[in-house]
């Protein structure tokens, strides 16, 4: 196998076996992180989890819940390292996918105010900025307002 096909994204279910190195991850990059406990949850729950790997390596990983007609990102997220390559655009097109195929009618999210590479990003793909969450996230000096974005599908 090349190089090259080893750099070629792979997403696929997240598994408990995965919640080792998402949690690295996702406390590398959060200051209030989700626990382990939340991620098990939402597999257990039946939620989309899924991961990416590149060369066999957990790179990225998100959560959708799909439920009455309107789907909504609990999470994505991409190491460091591997930011700004185009991985969170990528899972975030296949949760749109799977959101259509399930009969989905419009995804939600909500990003913190200060994440302006994620508003950003997902205002590029078409979300439309919907109301403030006032104090939704913790945040080192108390609470952090969320936007609620959404996109019609």
């Amino acid at each position: 196998m090349s190089a090259l096909a080893n750099s070629v994204p792979h997403i696929r279910d997240m598994t408990e076996a995965d919640l080792g190195r998402v949690m690295a991850i996702e406390s590398s990059i959060y200051t209030h992180p989700w626990t382990r406990g939340n991620f098990l949850d939402s597999i257990k729950a039946g939620y989309c989890c899924e991961v990416m790997e590149v060369g066999g390596e957990v790179v990225a990983y998100g959560v959708l819940v799909i439920a009455a007609g309107e789907a909504h990102v609990l999470n994505i997220s991409v190491a460091r390292p591997w930011q700004r390559r185009g991985y969170g655009r990528t899972l975030l097109l296949r949760f749109i996918d799977q959101s259509r195929h399930a009969g989905a009618l419009q995804m939600l999210l909500e990003v913190r105010q200060s994440n302006e590479g994620g508003r950003g990003l997902y205002a590029s793909m078409g979300f439309r900025r919907m109301a403030v969450r006032p104090g939704y996230y913790p945040a080192v000096h108390g609470r952090e307002d969320a936007i609620l974005m959404g996109l019609d599908l």
